[in-house]
């Protein structure tokens, strides 16, 4: 290149274009043309420079390991004059400069440079003016960054207080959401629950990403002026914080605070990059502008408006659904809070963290942050965190409950050993079943003298029913019905090796209510038409054919598939169970954030404290029962499960009625039917009570009266709904089906007063009734029966009370005035009457 072209590329591609032609064309004379190779070092840093560089071609870049840190390393393209100042002031070289490639660079050895200088003071000059001008520029920017900073310092986010703590697969997920943001710069909103901490996830993702020296803002939408001017400032006037902003991030915090006004414009922001400076009324609209910062939005639910312009959506978790981080977070918590306090770090026992898990946490991790810090104040000197000293509101479905098992040690030493009910129902159950069915068979078959009959009606109704209200389903815990059924499956399994089937849940589900309810309807008329109650062989071939079902079922399918769905006896101990002050549940929080075998629900091994079991019988989880219907108390998962989930809590009686149930069309038909039950039951009073002369020997006749006495009582509960709907027309009630379970109370207790006639009246009489089955004469020995009068007050009482609770039950499920609800409590009373005439009267 001849010197009239250097002269003319230093004019117009380098600083040095501001000298005169003459100087250029003397530097021009003096130029000397060398090929430095890739990574070598140019200029070393803190020596005096050895030549004047312009570079020609190729990439150089300054070390960013310089003891003024890695924010001033630059880059140099071609074009660049290096050691310029150096050279004119004699100072020392600031930084080291390496290649990045292959450089082609023309130089000016230090000393015919600082000759040129002498030679001609121009070169001083220039260069003083263009360090005025720099000088001016820096002075520019600088009082800039000032007047950004103080605009932007309110509302500056520093750092992010922490990364996503946990290793559930929520927590992973979450990771990979934050990463994935902080790769690009879309727009990206992040909603959730209150205290998710969701504004760190917004700092995380600005801190990740490429731009993460920019500055980061945060603000509250409920603090912005309707009109915008905060964010997109006037037009001539005070600048915006998106202009202040730059290419930096804000976090719009609190999105479902944001006025209404303001909804389009941050969807235009959004959407196109672009917004429009507010401007006085009656000015002309100002232009739009560009803007480059990224927009990061909080809120705890998302607006179709924005959503559509959003370019990540994160979703953050609730902690309680994350109850497998629980304990990293509260490891987390605490090893800040001692830090900042430099006091010693307390343990956490099993049984806090237990009780951690089992809690839903409304207030999610600021909660739980809280929690922690109140239980280290609390402790004080102490080196455990215990159970007792978390005291953390209880969820719904924890409120009014006690564990029994925690008070009594006994108890669950008891329900863990092999004698519930295992000893019971295969130590005595089975053989007293088969010895009972026997009497029944070839014994008298009075009631009067065979002591199995007695047992069955006058020992066995009234005692199940009692039991109802206290311990739910207990009764099929040791039901020999399906211990057979057990046998049976067990036999067979033996005998002939194959996979049982599977339960065809979906249908079980759709008719296995209406078949047991079907099934109940044959035997209240067998019962009636046949008088199983008075005939011993009857009442036999009634316990055998349920025991049948039991067994042809448990040979076909796994587990206790007729006890769950099919059997008509453990359909009524269902329904009755629901009103149950007792309930088996275990803490959700534990199942979902420690277990990992479920063995409560599949069976295992032993497993810790777990025994070896083959799971619930009924294929229920106990973390997933809403009601006592699906639990038979059988204790196989408190005896499985290795982590003290499982609780035996004492209630308020039917609580579930109007907290978590669920209808059941098939269980209100059952429902009215045991209503029915009661009427058909007292068939000869009625017929007096209503002034009828009847022949019920006529078996046709005897068959059309019991069909109309296990209808008709529905209709008076169909009839009163009926009203209720046709006079509350603004007031919408609720659905027949969940009202219908108000009736419960009035049920069972109509069914006991029916029973407490047997139970007291010869229940007492069991040590003749069982002489005379043997042919023995009993009458010398002891007999303990209740006066009549006795009777007839319990069962009186048993009948008001039972009014009583079914109007309570129902205002607390239709959670309405009870003048909405009059018909039903209206007819509650007339049902009640009407009993209290048949049984009582």
């Amino acid at each position: 290149m001849t010197s009239p072209e250097i002269n003319t590329w230093l004019k117009e591609r380098s600083t040095l274009g501001i000298l005169s032609p003459e100087v250029l064309d003397a530097i021009a004379q003096l130029i000397e043309i060398q090929v430095i190779p890739k990574a070598t070092t140019l200029v070393q840093q803190n020596t005096h420079p050895a030549a004047l560089y312009i570079l020609q071609d190729g990439q150089l870049e300054s070390d960013t390991n310089h003891h003024h840190g890695s924010a001033l390393a630059q880059g140099f393209l071609p074009g660049a004059v290096i050691n310029l100042q150096e050279l004119v002031l004699d100072e020392v070289a600031p930084l080291t400069i390496n290649t990045l490639t292959e450089c082609h660079v023309w130089t000016v050895s230090a000393d015919k440079f600082r000759t040129l200088i002498s030679q001609y003071p121009e070169i001083t000059q220039a260069f003083s003016r263009q360090l005025v001008q720099e000088l001016a520029q820096a002075t520019s920017a600088l009082t800039y960054e000032q007047e950004r900073s103080v605009a932007l310092r309110p509302y500056l986010v520093t750092k992010a207080q922490r990364g996503i703590v946990g290793t559930s697969r929520y927590a992973v997920r979450l990771r990979e959401q934050i990463r994935e943001a902080a790769t690009d710069h879309k727009s990206v909103e992040i909603f959730g629950e209150p205290g998710l901490e969701k504004d760190n996830i917004a700092a995380l993702i600005h801190f990740g990403s490429a731009k993460r020296r920019e500055p980061i803002i945060k603000i509250n939408c409920g603090i912005l002026q309707t009109s915008g001017a905060d964010i997109f400032g006037r037009a001539g006037g005070k600048p915006g914080l998106l202009e202040w902003l730059g290419e930096g991030s804000l976090v719009l915090n609190n999105l479902q605070e944001l006025p209404p006004e303001l909804l389009a414009p941050v969807a235009q922001l959004l959407q196109t990059n672009t917004y429009t400076p507010v401007t006085r009324p009656g000015d002309a609209a100002a232009e739009p502008r560009t803007s480059k910062a990224r927009i990061l939005i909080v809120s705890e639910k998302t607006q179709s408006q924005i959503e559509r312009c959003i370019g990540h959506l994160i979703k953050v978790p609730p902690l309680r659904v994350r109850k497998a981080d629980i304990t990293s977070q509260v490891e987390y918590y605490t090893s800040l809070y001692v830090r900042a306090r430099g006091v010693a770090k307390p343990h956490i026992t099993p049984e806090a963290l237990r009780r951690l898990q089992s809690y839903d946490f409304p207030g999610n991790l600021k909660e739980l942050k809280n929690l922690v810090e109140r239980a280290i104040v609390q402790v004080g000197e102490g080196s455990e965190l215990t159970e007792e000293i978390f005291w953390a509101a209880e969820p719904k479905k924890k409120q009014y409950r006690v564990n029994l098992l925690n008070i009594y040690p006994g108890l669950r030493q008891f329900l863990r050993s092999s004698w519930w009910p295992d000893k019971i129902n295969y130590g005595l159950t089975v053989a007293a079943f088969a010895f009972i069915v026997a009497v029944l068979f070839i014994g008298p078959q009075t009631r009067d003298r065979n002591f199995g009959l007695n047992l069955f009606w006058a020992w066995w109704w009234p005692i199940v029913l009692f039991i109802f209200p206290f311990f739910g389903r207990v009764w099929c815990a040791v039901c020999p019905f399906m211990i057979y059924g057990e046998i049976t499956q067990k036999l067979s399994l033996w005998l002939f090796p194959r996979q049982l089937k599977r339960w065809p849940r979906e249908q079980a589900e759709k008719w296995g209510g209406w078949f047991l309810f079907g099934l109940f309807t044959l035997i209240f008329l067998w019962e009636e038409l046949w008088d199983l109650e008075n005939t011993a062989y009857l009442s036999a071939c009634l316990l055998l054919l349920i025991t049948a079902g039991a067994m042809i079922f448990s040979a076909l399918f796994e587990r206790r598939f007729w006890c769950r769905y099919l059997c008509p006896i453990g359909g009524m101990n269902g329904l009755f169970a629901k009103l149950s002050m007792t309930e088996l549940r275990a803490q959700q929080g534990i199942c979902s954030a420690t277990c990992t075998t479920y063995q409560c629900y599949k069976g295992g091994p032993e497993k810790g404290e777990g025994m070896e079991t083959d799971g619930c019988p009924l294929y229920s989880h106990p973390a997933q029962l809403e009601d006592n219907r699906d639990c038979v108390l059988c204790m196989t998962c408190l005896k499985a499960c290795p982590h003290r989930s499982v609780e035996f809590n004492l209630r308020p009686p039917g609580i579930e009625l109007w907290t978590t149930h669920v209808p059941h069309n098939y269980e209100v038909a059952l429902l009215l039917l045991l209503l029915g039950g009661i009427y058909l039951h007292r068939l000869p009073e009625l017929q007096a009570w209503l002034g009828w002369q009847l022949d019920l020997t006529q078996f046709w006749l005897h068959l059309a009266i019991s069909i109309l006495a296990l209808i008709i009582p529905a209709g008076v509960i169909f009839l009163a709904y009926a009203l209720i709907k046709i006079l509350n027309i603004r007031r919408k009630p609720r659905r027949f089906i969940e009202l219908a379970y108000g009736y419960l109370p009035l049920i069972l207790g109509g069914n006991l007063a029916h029973y407490l006639r047997l139970g007291l009246g010869e229940g007492g009489r069991i040590l003749p009734v069982t002489l005379a089955t043997f042919g023995f004469n009993g009458e010398q020995l002891p007999v303990l029966v209740a006066h009549p009068a006795v009777i007839a007050f319990l069962q009186g009482g048993t009948l008001i009370f039972s009014v009583l609770l079914t109007i309570l039950l129902t205002q607390k499920i239709a959670r309405q005035p009870f003048r909405t609800m009059f018909w039903q409590h209206l007819a509650a009373i007339v049902l009640g009457i009407s009993m209290w005439g048949l049984i009582v009267g």
